[in-house]
C-alpha cells in the first residue's frame, strides 16, 4: 500500500522538479543572450598618444582627446567596451596587419599608400599641413628651408610630404618617434622647424609661444579610423561617423577639443 501511494507522489515531485530546471535555464540563456547584445565584447584600438588634441595623456595618466572621445562614442554605439593601446605611429599599421588592434584613431590621414595595407571609414576630419618655428626665427616660408633642418614624426604624412618638398628643396630631414619631441628638438636648437598636422601645430603655437606658417605645396586626405583589410567593423563605423556628422556630434567634439577646420 505505501508503495502504491509513493510511486505517484515521487513522479509529480519529479516532473516538478524539472520543469523548474527547464524554466531556469531558459531564463538563464535569456539573460546571457540579453547580456550578449548589450556588450558584444571589447574593441581594441591602437593610438600614439603624443599627438594633442586629437590624443594625449591627462596628468593622471588617462586618455584624453578628440579620437578618444569619438571612439568611446564609436565603441558605445556598437556595443562594445573600448580597450585602448598606445605605440609609435610608424607601428601602427604593422599592429593592424598583425590582428594585434581591431582599429587604429591616432589622426591617421587615409592616404592611397595607406589605403594599400588598410581599409579605412569615411573621413571624420581634415587639417592640412604647418611648419612651426621658433617665434623669433627667420623662416617664414618653405623658401626659407634652404640648408635647414627640418624635424618631422616617422610614418606620418608630413615625412612624406617632407621627402618629396626635399626634391625641390636642400635641407636636411631629421626624423623621430613622436611629436611631442619636435617641439622639444625646435626650442633647444636641435632642428630649425618642424613640420605638422596643422590643428596640432597651431595647439603648441598657442601653448609653447612658437610662430608657423602653412604649407601651401599639398593637399592631404582628411583623418579617418583604420581597420585591417576586408575588415566588417569598416562599414559599421563609417554608418555611425556619417550620423555624427550629419546630427552635430562631430563638430560638438571639435569644438569641445578647439580643433580649426580649413
Amino acid at each position: 500500500m505505501f508503495k502504491k501511494i509513493c510511486l505517484p507522489v515521487l513522479s509529480m515531485i519529479l516532473l516538478f522538479l524539472l520543469a523548474a530546471c527547464g524554466t531556469s535555464n531558459a531564463e538563464a540563456e535569456g539573460n546571457s543572450e540579453a547580456e550578449q547584445e548589450e556588450s558584444k565584447g571589447t574593441l581594441i584600438m591602437g593610438t600614439s598618444a603624443d599627438y594633442p588634441p586629437f590624443e594625449s595623456f591627462t596628468p593622471e595618466g588617462e586618455f584624453e582627446g578628440f579620437d578618444i572621445d569619438l571612439a568611446h562614442l564609436i565603441a558605445e554605439e556598437l556595443g562594445y567596451e573600448l580597450k585602448i593601446k598606445d605605440m609609435k605611429f610608424d607601428g601602427l599599421v604593422g599592429s593592424l596587419q598583425a590582428d594585434r588592434v581591431d582599429m587604429v584613431m591616432a589622426g591617421m590621414s587615409a592616404t592611397e599608400e595607406r589605403q594599400e595595407n588598410v581599409d579605412f571609414s569615411t573621413e571624420y576630419h581634415h587639417s592640412g599641413e604647418m611648419f612651426v618655428t621658433a617665434k623669433d626665427s627667420d623662416i617664414k616660408s618653405i623658401d626659407d628651408l634652404e640648408g635647414k633642418i627640418v624635424g618631422v614624426q616617422l610614418g606620418t604624412i608630413q615625412h612624406e610630404g617632407a621627402e618629396e618638398l626635399q626634391k625641390e628643396i636642400d635641407f636636411e630631414i631629421k626624423s623621430m618617434d613622436q611629436g611631442s619631441t619636435l617641439i622639444q628638438e625646435l626650442k633647444s636648437g636641435r632642428i630649425d622647424v618642424g613640420y605638422m598636422d596643422k590643428t596640432v601645430a597651431e595647439g603648441y603655437i598657442k601653448e609653447q609661444d612658437l610662430a608657423g606658417f602653412d604649407d601651401p605645396t599639398i593637399s592631404s586626405p582628411g583623418m579617418a579610423v583604420a581597420f585591417p583589410k576586408g575588415s566588417e567593423l569598416k562599414d559599421e563605423v563609417s554608418a555611425i561617423i556619417d550620423e555624427y556628422l550629419e546630427d552635430g556630434t562631430i563638430d560638438e567634439l571639435a569644438e569641445k577639443w578647439e580643433l580649426n577646420e580649413d
